[in-house]
């Protein structure tokens, strides 16, 4: 099982980042892909989730009306879609794979879930 992030970086607050987590090794319409989030001396939160096969989204509030979650069948790839950032969301930025039909459930339980990938910086200057 694989699970590879990219697309993190450096960016001026305003400015957008697009993620993206490729995905191997598992059934992809089977789980729900989320990405969370950890900045240092902080816990790691969900950030936002979707669950293929069941069809359903999750934001956490601090990012809703400004990130975008979004997944590619056929590439077994989901993509997170950033704008309007803020200094706040500076972290490292993991995706995670967790075996449910529903995408908040998976970003509520963030440790429950069956597989990571190792993570990108996503840093925001003011």
């Amino acid at each position: 099982v694989q699970l590879v992030e990219s697309g993190g970086g450096l960016v001026q607050a305003g400015g957008s980042l697009r993620l993206s987590c490729a995905t191997s090794g598992f059934t992809f319409d089977d789980y729900a892909i989320g990405w969370f989030r950890q900045a240092p001396g902080k816990e790691r939160e969900g950030v936002s989730c979707i669950s293929v096969g069941g069809g359903t989204t999750h934001y956490a509030d601090s990012v809703k009306g400004r990130f975008t979650i979004s997944s590619d069948n056929a590439k077994n790839t989901v993509h997170l879609q950033m704008n309007s950032l803020k200094p706040e969301d500076t972290a490292i930025y993991y995706c995670a794979a967790g075996r449910s039909r529903f995408a908040d459930y998976i970003c509520a339980d963030v440790w429950g879930n069956d597989y990571w990938g190792q993570g990108t910086q996503v840093t925001v200057s003011s």
